[in-house]
C-alpha cells in the first residue's frame, strides 16, 4: 500500500498542508502568526520547487506573481471575497504557487499515465455534480444559490476536454476545492452572497471557481513566452554572439 502511494507523496502532502495551515490561521486569528504562516509557506514552496525542472519552477513562481495581482483585484478592489483581517494574507501568494505546482506535476502521476484523459473526465464529472448541487440541493442548507460557480464551469470544462494540459486543470480543481472548503470553514475568508458590480449570487465557496486558474495559467504561459528572450540572454556566456536573427 505504501509503495503504491509513494508516487503521490508530494500531492498528498500539499493536500494536507493547506487545510492544516488554514486551520492554524483560523485558530490564531492575528496578523503576527499569519505573517509567520506566510513565511513558512514560502519556504515550503521553495523546497518543493527545488525538485522541479527549471522551466516548471519558473512557471510556479510566475504564477505566484500573477495570482497575487488577481488577489489584489478580486479581494481588495472588486471585493467578491474578503479575508478576515481585510488584507491579502502573506500565505496566499505561495498558496497559489502550491496549487499550480499540484496541477503542473499531476500529469506524471500513475493515475494520469494509465488512464490519461479518462481520469480527468472523472474529475470533471465530480465538478459538474458539485456545481449542480450548488444550484439545487445545497441552497437549502447554505442559504445560497451558487450561480458564480456555475458560470466558471464552462471554461474549466473546456480546458479539461480540449487542451493538452487536462491533467493540470483536473488536479487544480481538486486542490482548489481542498483549500477553499478549509479556508471558508476556518473563516479565514468568505465569499459575498452577491458579487459586487455583477450582482451574481455566489456560494461560499463557489463550486467551479478553479476555472479562474484557466485564466491564470494562460497569463503564466504568456509571461513565460515574453520572458524567454531575456532568459536566453542571461544563460548565454559572456562574449558569445547572439544567434543569427536575434537582436543582442
Amino acid at each position: 500500500m505504501v509503495e503504491r502511494l509513494r508516487p503521490y507523496a508530494l500531492h498528498l502532502y500539499l493536500l494536507a498542508y493547506a487545510p492544516a495551515m488554514l486551520a492554524a490561521d483560523g485558530v490564531l486569528r492575528d496578523l503576527g502568526p499569519q505573517l509567520a504562516l506566510g513565511v513558512v509557506t514560502f519556504v515550503v514552496l521553495w523546497l518543493c520547487t527545488r525538485y522541479l525542472e527549471p522551466g516548471e519552477a519558473s512557471q510556479v513562481w510566475i504564477c505566484v506573481a500573477v495570482a497575487t495581482g488577481f488577489e489584489i483585484f478580486g479581494s481588495l478592489i472588486w471585493g467578491v471575497y474578503r479575508y478576515r483581517l481585510g488584507n491579502v494574507p502573506l500565505y496566499v501568494p505561495p498558496g497559489h504557487g502550491m496549487v499550480y505546482l499540484f496541477g503542473l506535476t499531476a500529469g506524471r502521476l500513475p493515475v494520469f499515465r494509465r488512464h490519461g484523459r479518462r481520469a480527468a473526465h472523472v474529475v470533471l464529472a465530480a465538478c459538474v455534480a458539485y456545481t449542480v448541487l450548488g444550484l439545487t440541493a445545497l441552497p437549502a442548507v447554505t442559504g445560497r444559490i451558487d450561480v458564480q460557480g456555475a458560470l466558471c464551469l464552462p471554461i474549466l470544462a473546456a480546458c479539461i476536454l480540449f487542451t493538452r494540459r487536462y491533467a493540470l486543470f483536473a488536479a487544480i480543481f481538486l486542490a482548489v476545492v481542498d483549500l477553499e472548503l478549509a479556508g471558508t470553514w476556518a473563516r479565514d475568508w468568505y465569499w459575498l452572497p452577491v458579487a459586487p458590480w455583477s450582482g451574481v449570487p455566489s456560494g461560499n465557496p463557489p463550486s467551479a471557481i478553479a476555472g479562474g486558474y484557466c485564466i491564470i495559467d494562460g497569463t503564466v504561459l504568456l509571461a513565460l513566452a515574453a520572458l524567454a528572450p531575456l532568459r536566453r540572454r542571461l544563460r548565454r556566456p559572456a562574449g558569445e554572439p547572439a544567434p543569427a536573427g536575434v537582436r543582442p
